[in-house]
């Protein structure tokens, strides 16, 4: 559900309902959570604002790419837990 904010005027319900149809439309992978509709006359401005978007943390852990450690064995998890991490200070 779409939250639609409407200032500088009124819109009909049929009207705010294209707005949103426009949004998904055009922007097919993204999220849009909310929608700013400023009128000003013969003119429309329109923002946006996207859900933040998920993502899974990657790390290189003793020469794998991993996501969780919970597919490795317990060799490999025992030598996770006694690897050293390095700070950049």
């Amino acid at each position: 559900m779409i939250k639609v904010n409407v200032t500088g005027g009124e819109l009909s319900k049929k009207e705010i309902d294209a707005y949103v149809a426009r949004a998904q439309e055009k922007y097919p992978n993204g999220e849009v959570n909310e929608m700013n509709i400023k009128l000003d006359g013969d003119y429309v401005d329109i923002s946006y604002r996207y859900c933040p978007p998920s993502f899974d943390r990657i790390r290189r852990i003793t020469g794998y790419l991993v996501g969780t450690l919970d597919r490795f064995n317990d060799a490999k998890y025992a030598e996770v837990q006694d690897r050293v991490k390095h700070s950049l200070a």
